[in-house]
């Protein structure tokens, strides 16, 4: 059995106190990464500014160099991507890693501040480590899909998961979710990715997102390392009800993220927009909403332009649809051109019925 045959699940689940889908507002995550540098005075840093951007909650990346790869300079080993090319994975890692032993001093970080906090795991022992501090949530990254001894552990602590998809086959989603299944996982969403860094909003295929939440019934939002807010935005437009975002302190600041991170005020107004935008989503709405009530007044009617006297033809000079309402509907127009005047009628007087002769009477 695939997951698109298997029951569908109510698609929202709450961590903390935060719901995330339904009717909620999209769950906006600021993803730390290794943009603190190696240096935890910018990473408590990192964590003050989501709070202050609105953001939901800091992610981390819960591994080391020696937990997530070897120290080999084997061609197979070695980064091509341009951002980081011909450093070593190892390397790489080494600057990008965030410390376990920073980790407990993180989360409290981000409780004084407000924010919640989650990592994503990349072997059993990053496991234990956020087990131990009651990481409320857990993500597993693009590259990790295919790892299903790390999703199954991941799911057997039974915390909702986040798994991205980049480069991923639908097969391979599949796959990884009967795995998390099968190990106990109830509250899953599936972020759409592209894993280049950065990727290009003409990669974006948003339109993946309504396939993955139709052929796998989860949740389903967007990992983004696009320029900019707007493909994150319309992203939401399209069904995200949760949107992560890498953030720095400062663009060009050397960290090794920060290329296609936004900066704290970018941020903010990420937040806001994609706020706006699930807001204007709203319901299908049918007549005059609140808001309208005043510009009803200026629809168009049927008005006296010229004055009437008894006897008098309705013509196109002395009848009109013009703004605003209160007139005769205009779908009557054809109906009263015509016929004859039974009273005196000034101009700007609303058209009625009963200024013209009965059908009938004939004169």
């Amino acid at each position: 059995m695939t997951m698109g045959d298997q029951p569908k699940r109510p698609l929202s689940f709450t961590v903390g106190k935060r719901r995330i889908g339904g009717p909620a507002a999209p769950f906006v995550v600021a993803e730390i990464s290794g943009n603190h540098a190696g240096d935890i005075g910018r990473a408590f840093d990192l964590i003050d500014a989501a709070a202050a951007a609105g953001a939901d909650a800091v992610k981390f990346q819960t591994y080391e160099a020696d937990t997530l790869t070897i120290n080999s300079k084997e061609p197979a080993f070695t980064v091509q991507t341009p951002l980081w090319r011909d450093q070593t994975l190892y390397d790489l890692y080494i600057k990008a890693q965030t410390p376990f032993v920073w980790h407990e001093r993180l989360f409290q970080r981000a409780a004084d501040a407000g924010i919640l906090a989650f990592s994503a795991p990349f072997d059993p022992t990053a496991v234990d480590l956020l087990q131990s501090l009651d990481c409320p949530l857990y993500k597993i990254a693009s590259c990790e899909l295919v790892d299903l001894p790390l999703i199954m552990r991941v799911a057997a602590t039974g915390k909702p998961m986040i798994m991205s998809t980049g480069m991923a086959t639908f097969d391979e989603i599949d796959e990884a979710l009967m795995a998390a299944r099968s190990a106990g996982a109830r509250d899953i969403a599936l972020l759409h990715c592209v894993s280049g860094y950065p990727s290009s909003a003409a990669d974006a295929n948003l339109a993946t997102l309504a396939e993955l939440k139709h052929r796998f019934g989860t949740l389903v939002g967007l990992s983004d390392h696009s320029p900019g807010t707007t493909t994150a935005v319309a992203a939401v437009a399209l069904g995200a009800c949760i949107v992560e975002k890498h953030l720095c302190l400062e663009r060009g600041d050397g960290s090794v993220d920060s290329d296609f991170s936004l900066e704290p005020d970018e941020f903010a107004r990420l937040v806001g927009d994609c706020r706006n935008a699930h807001a204007a989503l709203g319901t299908v709405a049918n007549g005059p909403v609140a808001a309208e009530a005043d510009s009803l007044r200026f629809r168009r009617s049927l008005f006296v332009v010229a004055d009437i006297a008894p006897g008098d033809r309705i013509t196109e000079r002395n009848v009109r649809s013009i703004r605003p309402a209160g007139g005769l509907h205009t779908r009557y127009y054809a109906d009263i051109l015509g016929r004859t005047a039974v009273q005196t009628v000034k101009a700007g007087t609303p058209f009625a019925w009963d200024m013209i002769e009965k059908e009938g009477s004939g004169s």
